[in-house]
């Protein structure tokens, strides 16, 4: 009897890219690309109503970025395995990758190679770390130790990042609302304590911040 294909949810703001992956995927009997998403929002809807998996996260999304949904869904779906998928060999992307959740982390530049193969490391349960990656938490883990420091904390909280991002692509509080499904009230509270917390003075200033953190591209 022929095993049932991993079920994959494949979220990318790129038509291109998911088809390019899709290709990628679809070639091999035991992957299945049962839902398409083009934003990080559209991902978790996405998964709620297929329940895959594993989803394949890239991070620069719209709405919420792949790093948010990734959170997201490891707090509503835990036995979903995560993917991230990105252009970024970038060591703060990755620690904030795994701290949200993902089992894995893939360049596009090398996907051809290595995303089989991640895929099916993360359904035996098994993390997928490219080289540099590797290289960064064990300097991360040598450094720290040497040191006796803990992992830095954030300077906001994951909700206050979520509303950060929306406000940096130029929606309203009313529409934050609805996308983060909160009241206005509690977006203009978010808001206030950003400002507060990162000494910012108003919405360009926070624009950059979010461009600077990389929650949206410039």
């Amino acid at each position: 009897m022929t095993p049932t294909p991993t079920r994959i949810l494949l979220a990318d703001d790129h038509a291109l890219v998911r088809r390019g992956v899709r290709l990628i995927l679809d070639g091999e009997p035991d992957l299945a690309v049962v839902a398409e998403a083009g934003d990080g929002a559209e991902a978790v809807e996405k998964a709620r109503a297929t329940r895959p998996d594993l989803a394949i996260l890239d991070i620069a999304m719209p709405r919420l970025t792949g790093l948010q949904a990734a959170r997201e869904l490891t707090r509503l779906q835990p036995e979903l395995r995560i993917l991230i998928l990105t252009m970024y060999d970038n060591e703060q992307f990755f620690f904030e990758a795994l701290r949200a959740g993902a089992s894995g982390y893939v360049l596009k530049s090398v996907a051809d190679r290595d995303l089989l193969q991640a895929c099916r490391a993360a359904m035996r349960d098994e993390p997928f770390l490219y080289p540099g990656a590797v290289n960064a938490l064990i300097r991360n883990y040598l450094d720290r130790a040497r040191h006796g420091e803990p992992v830095p904390a954030k300077a906001i909280t994951d909700r206050e990042e979520e509303v950060l991002k929306l406000v940096a692509e130029g929606h309203s509080s009313k529409q934050i609302a609805e996308i983060l499904v909160i009241s206005v009230k509690t977006v203009e509270r978010h808001r206030a304590n950003m400002l507060q917390k990162l000494g910012l003075k108003d919405r360009l200033e926070l624009t950059r911040y979010a461009i600077r953190a990389g929650l949206i591209e410039p």
